[in-house]
């Protein structure tokens, strides 16, 4: 099967798979923390800095902090990033944790993280470096809250299709860190330097907002749950009930005093991602049209949307005229009802995949910044117009693959995976279709 795939996965024109597996490195280059945090770096204060994290980022952020950090300066901490995605620090303590569904490792490191935070004072300086993935890895359940049903109630909120706003606004509320309650928990000034991996780079959602004021409330989240039909432990649903009632203080809001010494930075984006990757296609002489930073919805259907621009261009030259690049970040999302592997990313190619259903001249990449498509080893894919031929021929069904939720296999069948490990950024998903 792989052989014949190989032999059928040639682009027609020119090398479209290095061009856009390389503008992906442009756009995952674009928040490397090595080139965007050191601009961003305080002068040491008074007393003494505490730097806490979590995110997918949290490694190489606390890397480059303590690589650009004055020698001499008082610094030490505890970041928690995903399993596999650590780094080797000095001066600030590691600890890997479990993603997408929180574990007892996060739990445990978030604790610490909160007990070091109460014992600053007015002259400390809390550091909080947040990236995506924060949301599991702060994984600190709410008082009265227990591991098991956190994870359970993460796990049918991952499968629901929910948009990460929402799922967010829910999380926020099960959490004794996140939603603001990490800068309330000290006295000292409060700088984060946040990787938003979200549509509208709103702090409050990037790792659920440990040091941003919450606008949402306990009825938000039980209205989340009852939209979108989400299966939670009775605790839990319990636990928010009382909230709702006022029987439980809510996170702290926006216009709390205690936001005056706090400061939620943004050092990297999707846009910023973008902007690196139409550079690069303009430098080959391909026109990028960046279609947003912020597309969301459910990735079968945007692709839909997708296929039906590109094959306007291509038959009519219109609205725009080829060669080009077709450019867009953010987050999509999957309501999971087969039982196959594949991430946002693979299913979204599946599916423009059987929407073009072979046109010429179209190829398409679609990848996580961060190097992990949902739960598989994968960034993501890369298509060529003639994989659904290839797929038949291979004995393929693109149709059941994408009715199960499992892009990955057919992907995995025709070559077409892209691997990178954990880049350890995460500015949300890029895609690119080049159509020639």
């Amino acid at each position: 099967m792989a052989s014949a795939a190989e032999n059928c996965y040639l682009p027609a024109t020119m090398d479209a798979r290095t061009l856009l597996i390389e503008s992906f490195h442009a756009a995952v280059g674009a928040a490397d923390p090595q080139k965007i945090l050191p601009p961003h770096l305080p002068q040491p204060p008074a007393g003494k800095t505490l730097v806490v994290g979590a995110g997918k980022a949290a490694a190489a952020m606390a890397l480059a902090l303590e690589q650009h950090w004055p020698s001499a300066a008082p610094l030490a901490g505890v970041v928690i990033t995903r399993y596999g995605h650590g780094l080797l620090t000095n001066r600030i303590k590691v600890i890997e944790a479990g993603h997408p569904v929180p574990d007892e490792s996060g739990e445990k490191a978030a604790r610490e993280i909160l007990r070091r935070a109460k014992t600053l004072g007015p002259n400390d300086l809390l550091l909080a470096l947040v990236s995506g993935g924060g949301s599991s890895l702060f994984g600190l359940p709410a008082e009265g809250i227990g591991m098991d049903e956190l994870k359970a109630a993460t796990k049918e909120l991952l499968r629901c299709g929910a948009p990460i706003q929402d799922m967010n606004t829910v999380r926020r509320h099960l959490s004794g860190i996140q939603g603001g309650r990490l800068a309330a928990a000290c006295k000292a000034r409060v700088l984060a330097l946040i990787v938003s991996d979200v549509s509208g780079d709103d702090p409050i959602h990037i790792g659920s907002g440990p040091c941003a004021p919450d606008p949402s409330t306990y009825r938000d989240a039980l209205d989340v749950i009852a939209r979108y039909g989400v299966k939670a432990p009775a605790s839990v649903v319990a636990h928010l009930e009382r909230g709702a009632r006022g029987e439980i203080a809510e996170t702290p809001k926006p216009g709390d005093k205690l936001f005056k010494r706090v400061e939620n930075r943004i050092v990297a984006t999707a846009q910023g991602s973008l902007q690196a990757a139409a550079a690069y296609f303009r430098a080959k002489g391909i026109a990028p049209v960046v279609l947003g930073d912020s597309v969301t919805g459910e990735a079968s259907e945007v692709a839909k949307v997708y296929a039906a621009l590109a094959r306007q261009i291509r038959r009519h030259g219109e609205p725009f005229t080829p060669p080009l690049a077709l450019i867009s970040g953010g987050e999509c999302s999957v309501t999971v009802r087969g039982n196959g592997r594949g991430g946002r990313c693979s299913e979204f190619l599946l599916s423009l995949a059987l929407e073009l259903d072979g046109m010429p001249d179209i190829h398409a990449l679609a990848c996580d910044t961060d190097g992990i498509d949902g739960s598989e080893n994968n960034a993501g894919a890369v298509l060529a117009p003639d994989s659904l031929a290839c797929a038949a021929a291979a004995g393929v069904s693109a149709k059941k693959l994408l009715a199960n939720n499992d892009a990955y296999s057919f992907f995995e069948a025709l070559n077409g995976l892209v691997v990178t490990g954990p880049t350890r950024t995460n500015v949300n998903d890029y895609r690119a279709i080049l159509v020639l």
